[in-house]
């Protein structure tokens, strides 16, 4: 836990407790649309608090409000240590939720629409999103995650990650072109994590506070809350900051009252015997 910051590839140094845009723009995939204003208030709040790592999509938003759009107005100029990550592949249905996969041949012009909606040269770290909203399927993901090589040796993208991936796609992906950072669903396989520490790779849980879909044990959480007279939602942050020093947390809001609460929770010290409470049966 007093391991802050994370060499994200090698070169970038960030805080390991970020912030998630998906909110920004709706509270969930299908939801309406939030008040632009207010998630322009909670980024540059977010960064006045220290974030330098905000995690976004071109597939977030609803209507006229897109995630992309909104951090670009609320902060540019970019500040130089702003770390800004973004995901490619997912291709929203008629809904609204990203149901669909793009071909090798689409990527560029996401990557494209990204770097334009974000006002930037070079975006500093591209997922390979596998899947729509389900798990890893196991495909082959070689000749997507070549095409993202290739716009990272024109200089259009400085480190690239993967998404929503098992072990073997993950080697895969290494065979290509270096990995800076995983971002998986929490409840996936263990050893994706000890290889990431092990290769100075980011392990990024997606749906760090449950999402609706990753199920939390709010019990365990709540009684470890009460003790330090903290709030679940900051206990279950910092027990995955303790996780692993490569271990980077990145819970989203639309909320400023959420947003303090949430980066509080990068002063907050478990004990061993919290940790193993919250990992382990009674």
């Amino acid at each position: 836990m007093t391991i802050k910051t994370f060499s994200l590839g090698g070169d970038l140094d960030i805080n390991r407790l970020g912030f998630g845009a998906m909110r920004l723009a709706m509270g969930t995939f299908d939801g309406p649309a939030r008040d632009p204003g207010t998630g322009i208030g909670v980024l540059r709040r977010a960064v006045e608090l220290g974030v330098n790592h905000i995690d976004t999509a071109g597939f977030y938003g609803r209507g006229a409000v897109r995630a992309n759009e909104l951090i670009r107005t609320a902060l540019t100029p970019y500040q130089d240590e702003l770390v800004i990550a973004t995901k490619v592949g997912p291709l929203p249905g008629p809904n609204g939720v990203p149901s669909g996969q793009a071909t090798p041949g689409q990527l560029r012009a996401l990557v494209e629409t990204d770097l334009r909606a974000l006002g930037l040269e070079r975006l500093d770290l591209v997922y390979l999103r596998v899947g729509g909203i389900t798990g890893p399927g196991g495909e082959s993901i070689a000749e997507r995650f070549t095409v993202l090589a290739e716009l990272r040796n024109e200089g259009l993208i400085r480190h690239l990650g993967v998404s929503n991936v098992n072990a073997a796609q993950l080697t895969e992906a290494r065979t290509i072109a270096p990995v800076a950072a995983v971002q998986n669903e929490l409840s996936d396989e263990a050893g994706l994590l000890a290889e990431c520490e092990a290769s100075g790779i980011a392990y990024v849980p997606y749906f760090p506070l449950g999402g609706g879909r990753t199920p939390l044990d709010t019990d365990r959480l709540g009684k470890v809350a009460a003790r330090l007279g903290a709030t679940t939602a900051q206990v279950q942050i910092a027990s995955l900051l303790a996780m692993s020093p490569s271990v980077l947390a990145i819970p989203g809001t639309g909320s400023l009252g959420h947003l303090e609460e949430n980066l509080a929770a990068g002063d907050l010290v478990l004990g061993e015997e919290d940790l193993s409470y919250l990992r382990g049966p009674a």
